[in-house]
């Protein structure tokens, strides 16, 4: 269980990485359907997603290391 008595998923990164590309591709249909120029939204979405998967991949492990420093 994690801090706030909710159950910790089985595989947290894998369900973060796919809820950032469900956001970068729900971006992408948006601009297309507005009319915008998806040439640049592609790329957009895709850095979009690098860096929030980077982010979550790196507060993850900084979770980890920081539980196991308090581990007994």
């Amino acid at each position: 269980m994690s801090n706030n008595g909710k159950p910790t998923p089985k595989r947290p990164f894998r369900d973060s990485a796919i809820l950032y590309a469900v956001f970068a591709v729900l971006f992408v249909v948006i601009t297309f359907i507005t009319g915008g120029n998806v040439l640049v939204s592609i790329p957009l979405a895709a850095a979009c997603f690098v860096l929030a998967t980077a982010y979550t991949w790196w507060r993850m492990r900084a979770r980890e290391r920081e539980a196991e420093r308090q581990a007994p």
